[in-house]
């Protein structure tokens, strides 16, 4: 019974760390990264989408993104979702593909960022105590 209770309580801080790890890489740091725009989902005929189910998204430059939709009537809808998207920054296309261009860190986004990283990792840490605290009481109830 115990073994099966610590199996369990390792599923759920391997879960926590992962959603660490996915929020982490979604944020939108000084290089472009295609998993910035994993959260942003575009109403595709009535469903909500996310984008990099819309068309293929690569990144020729270290700073820029460039989605290519298979649907080029999506083009305004796409943009519309990323400018109302948190990660401030315009797009521009050219009537076939999407361009996202990300500015060089500033010292106070820099430090925006810093503030946010420590955050996410408090608030997992908080979490996975949270949990392992849950299993000390279960262990000493079956004691």
């Amino acid at each position: 019974m115990p073994m099966e209770l610590i199996d369990e309580t390792k599923e759920k801080m391997t879960k926590t760390l992962n959603v660490l790890k996915s929020e982490l890489s979604s944020l939108r740091a000084g290089r472009a990264n295609a998993q910035v725009l994993d959260r942003i989902a575009v109403d595709y005929y009535g469903t909500m989408t996310p984008i990099n189910q819309l068309g293929n998204i690569s990144s020729p430059e270290p700073r820029m993104l460039i989605i290519a939709l298979w649907d080029p009537k999506m083009i305004p809808a796409v943009e519309k979702a990323i400018q109302k998207s948190d990660l401030g920054i315009n797009p521009a296309n050219d009537g076939k593909i999407i361009r996202l261009i990300f500015p060089e860190l500033t010292e106070e986004r820099r430090k925006d960022l810093v503030k946010t990283v420590r955050k996410k990792g408090e608030e997992s840490k908080v979490a996975i105590r949270n949990i392992r605290r849950d299993l000390n009481e279960q262990i000493k109830k079956q004691k």
